[in-house]
């Protein structure tokens, strides 16, 4: 009892990640989800409304993703679909699904949901036929959806290509095959979903823990479950991860300890020459390719800190002087070399890079480094690093860290841009002025109505920005595309570039007029550009569209959460009076515009 107990407080703290529990302790939290959901009043965090849907019995499904989402501070409210009644709640306009209403909609399927397939010696034609007709049915479903729902975000599960094969071999070689005919749908499925619906690839899930285990035909035959008990809790992962992408909790920079963990060796003791990155040697090569799935996760987005036990001089050596580094300084965003403990520095990177440190994820060869920052910043996404090298990369891709549901060209700058700050930090240094380093810094914004691919930008700012957010509503693509058809609705975007780089949209604003007021529903910045007057730009634009419609007063609200507190008095600095109750007003005649050195 003394382990469920232990187990229950670690998700009720939310600390329970799915990289904290064993493999041992994962039955023992599915046995006590009926006791986590009684007592989940207790637990913080947001609050999503999610509707879970599948071709076959999720009842177990749903229980350990709640226990999940809840050791990720997610405290859902979850509804749970009829066995094999997902067109019985959608099409249904009575349904309950939409009495509750959901946020997001998980769609699970499997093979066993197409009636029709491909006859034997089918043509290339018919197969082709049936591939459309399938995604079509598939396609009605969202379409119903996002029409009764505008807004829902869907999490569409693949399709798991099953493990019989009734033509053995010929499956790879002919057109009519059913394992041929079921990647045809998923291939189909990625390249022609809309940007409400996430495709989430259990196909991977079921290959990476084997199809013969993945499969379970006495459970499904029992009790209709689509997949075993041992693939549980990757699935879990991989939806919660999801879930909380779409939530807002992103996990955005992965930070590196350096002696054993991207090298082998000890550079304080061997010298940055001495250390093995050989790649004509296992072990070194072992490291040169966790380094080169690092540099892959660098150039989509991902950002790089390092937090090591050692003298900085030291530290960088390998970076810049040795020639089998994959990983160069330029790619490190954040280098912290020191003797202070490993949760202080996470801390000041954090901090250097203006996230918070729920965004972090820590890599350590070191177990008790490990501990001590589970212990202290139990927010942090810890892996745990197997002994052997060869299977670094495999322990972080396992941890489904950086699933995503979408990458932007800002995304893919980002981690340049961050790099790029060292130099701005450079530059501020040279001057005593700081005005003078705003100029020096050569500032330039667009700002306008966000139109084609910037919509997707806009959209993932406002889902997930957390820190520079007035009031943290979240709205998805599909809404936001109403909204700006909407007369007396406008969205702003401010995108802004210096001298060093290219930010993108980096603000987003959304107003409406209500009566002689405009109102600042939504207001959000990147903390990348704070303290370089773009708030000021921005709110310059809130007051022409003021203006431009016809209205007295700008007003807008502050609703705090644990994240943005340093907008609290953000109205105050321009100058707004309060109406009590987080509400504040600006006369138009009262506005005075700020000086800033950002051309236009």
């Amino acid at each position: 009892m003394a382990a469920t107990d232990d187990i229950y407080g670690r998700v009720i703290a939310g600390q329970a990640d799915t990289e904290y529990l064993t493999k041992q302790e994962l039955p023992l939290l599915l046995k006590l989800s009926s006791r986590i959901r009684k007592y989940r009043k207790d637990v913080p965090g947001d609050t999503p409304r999610i509707a879970v849907l599948g071709t076959y019995s999720i009842q177990h499904f749903t229980m350990m993703l709640d226990a999940f989402l809840l050791g990720m501070g997610i405290n859902a409210s979850i509804y749970e679909g009829e066995y094999d009644g997902i067109r019985m709640d959608v099409l249904n306009d009575d349904s309950p699904l939409y009495e509750f209403e959901p946020q997001i909609v998980l769609i699970l399927m499997d093979h066993r949901a197409f009636r029709v397939l491909p006859s034997c010696l089918d043509d290339e034609k018919t197969v082709e036929r049936l591939v459309k007709e399938a995604v079509s049915s598939m396609s009605n479903i969202w379409d119903r959806l996002c029409e009764r729902i505008p807004g829902c975000q869907i999490f569409q599960s693949n399709i798991v290509v099953p493990d019989e094969r009734p033509l053995g071999n010929l499956e790879a070689g002919v057109p009519y095959s059913h394992t041929g005919f079921f990647r045809r749908i998923d291939e189909a499925l990625a390249v022609s979903h809309p940007s409400a619906v996430t495709i989430v690839d259990m196909e991977h899930i079921a290959s990476y823990t084997g199809k013969k285990t993945w499969f379970d035909h006495a459970s499904y035959f029992l009790s209709k479950t689509g997949f075993s008990a041992d693939a549980l809790p990757g699935v879990c992962r991989m939806f919660a991860r999801l879930i909380g992408a779409a939530s807002g909790k992103l996990y955005k920079c992965l930070v590196l300890d350096l002696d054993n963990t991207l090298w082998d060796g000890v550079v304080g003791d061997d010298g940055y020459d001495g250390i093995n990155l050989d790649p004509n040697d296992a072990v070194g090569e072992a490291y040169r390719h966790f380094q080169e799935y690092i540099l892959a996760l660098k150039e989509r987005g991902v950002i790089l800190a390092v937090c090591s036990k050692n003298d900085e001089e030291t530290a960088r050596e390998p970076f810049e002087k040795n020639p089998d580094m994959i990983l160069k300084t330029s790619d490190i965003a954040c280098f912290v070399a020191n003797w202070e403990d490993k949760a202080s520095n996470l801390k000041k990177i954090a901090d250097s890079l203006s996230i918070g440190t729920d965004s972090l994820v820590f890599v350590d060869d070191n177990p008790a480094e490990r501990e001590l920052v589970r212990k202290f910043m139990p927010e942090v996404l810890v892996i745990d690093m197997p002994e052997d090298p060869s299977y670094y990369a495999r322990a972080v891709d396992e941890s489904e860290a950086f699933s995503w549901i979408e990458v932007t060209k800002e995304d893919l700058d980002r981690a340049g841009t961050y790099a790029a700050n060292a130099e701005r930090s450079r530059l501020q240094e040279s001057f005593v002025d700081y005005d003078e380093y705003l100029r020096a810094l050569e500032m330039h914004a667009v700002t306008g109505e966000p139109e084609g691919s910037q919509m997707k930008r806009f959209a993932q700012l406002i889902n997930k920005s957390n820190q520079f957010n007035l009031r943290t509503r979240r709205y998805p693509e599909e809404e936001l595309e109403v909204l700006k058809a909407d007369k007396d609705t406008r969205l702003i975007y401010v995108d802004l570039s210096d001298r060093f780089s290219d930010y993108g949209i980096i603000s987003c604003l959304i107003l409406k007029k209500e009566d002689r007021d405009c109102f600042i529903d939504t207001w959000l910045m990147s903390c990348r550009v704070l303290k370089r007057g773009v708030e000021y730009l921005a709110f310059d634009r809130v007051y022409l569209a003021a203006k431009e419609w016809g209205c007295d007063r700008i007003t807008g609200e502050y609703i705090p959460t644990k994240k943005n507190g340093m907008v609290k008095d953000l109205f105050t600095d321009l100058g707004f009076s309060c109406e009590g109750d987080g509400r504040y007003f600006l006369s138009l005649d009262d506005y005075r515009k700020k000086d800033i050195f950002i051309s236009i």
